[in-house]
């Protein structure tokens, strides 16, 4: 097929630097890293191209606002020197400095040439419908720029002794969570535009599609806030499969979501290879979708969405 996977992690040699001492996603083994590997698992699973991005923590670390804005040039000039045929990028962001990261979102994309942008659910507890992220987001969506959502680890405080790793299940919710914060903030509806990737099948966003119609119901205060239609605001919304093709996701997802806002993603390196052949699997067997939609969503809809990494795919011979 020529699979585009727009889910699929990379740690630059400066980013792994950056991460020593700390720990990144609890309980996690964070792995190591290097293009080669992608590119073997590539070769292995019939990927013609896979588009980079920074998982959690990003680059932000609650310290130096500049040493966070350093680290997003850093890593966003390693992805430029990788792209081709083989590998585009989404550009990191030094948030939750909007105005911070809308110059850097200027160099990354006029400069540097990047695919798109990635970001996190939330930073600083402060999901991606605040009000103070809307004039990046608006910035993004006439720019016309595909955005990877990934989730982010939330505070656990209250979770402390539960000791589990929070992207084996609260990842799903965090997706979840920054959803509804862009639903009931209005900005899904002020900013139609706007090309929202969701990882992992949009954590429980299919499952609970309709149950967020009932926000009026629940607190008659949401009726202000919720939009007039509640899931075709949602259904603008694209889904990677990451993590998510198999008998108990893709029917809630293929129910819920236009096929043509489904993408292929692998989570490499985070997951094994054995994932990715599970997916490329799990897409294939999958009954919920024709072969037409099937070739869509493994290649031809993330081509639409980065017209960047389409040109260079075209490009060569």
């Amino acid at each position: 097929m020529g699979f585009i996977d727009v889910h699929h992690h990379a740690i630059p040699p400066r980013y792994a630097v950056a991460l020593r001492g700390s720990t990144p996603i609890p309980g996690v083994d964070y792995p190591t890293w290097e293009p080669e590997l992608s590119r073997q698992l590539m070769d292995d699973n019939g990927i013609d191209a896979a588009v980079l991005s920074i998982t959690a923590p990003g680059v932000h670390f609650g310290g130096d606002p500049a040493r966070t804005r350093r680290l997003a040039r850093e890593v966003n000039e390693y992805f430029a020197s990788l792209l081709s045929d083989r590998f585009g990028a989404f550009a990191i962001l030094p948030l939750p400095d909007v105005n911070a990261a809308r110059e850097e979102l200027a160099y990354a994309i006029n400069e540097l040439g990047l695919d798109g942008v990635g970001v996190l659910t939330a930073y600083d507890n402060r999901y991606l419908g605040e009000p103070e992220f809307e004039p990046l987001l608006a910035e993004i969506a006439e720019r016309g720029l595909a955005v990877h959502v990934h989730p982010a680890t939330p505070e656990l405080k209250d979770l402390a002794t539960f000791d589990l790793p929070p992207s084996l299940y609260e990842f799903t919710f965090e997706t979840t969570r920054a959803a509804a914060s862009l639903l009931f903030n209005g900005v899904l509806d002020r900013l139609p535009e706007l090309k929202l990737i969701l990882s992992h099948a949009g954590g429980t966003i299919p499952f609970l599609a309709n149950r967020l119609t009932y926000g009026p119901t629940i607190g008659a205060y949401l009726a202000e806030r919720a939009p007039r239609d509640v899931l075709a605001s949602l259904r603008r919304l694209h889904f990677d499969i990451a993590m998510s093709a198999n008998r108990y996701t893709l029917p809630s997802l293929a129910a819920f979501a236009d096929p043509a806002n489904v993408l292929f993603g692998s989570d490499f390196p985070f997951m094994p290879a054995a994932t990715t052949e599970e997916t490329v699997a799990g897409l294939a067997e999958s009954p919920e979708w024709t072969d037409a939609e099937k070739t869509a969503i493994g290649r031809d809809n993330a081509l639409r969405l980065l017209p960047r990494l389409a040109g260079r795919l075209q490009s060569m011979p």
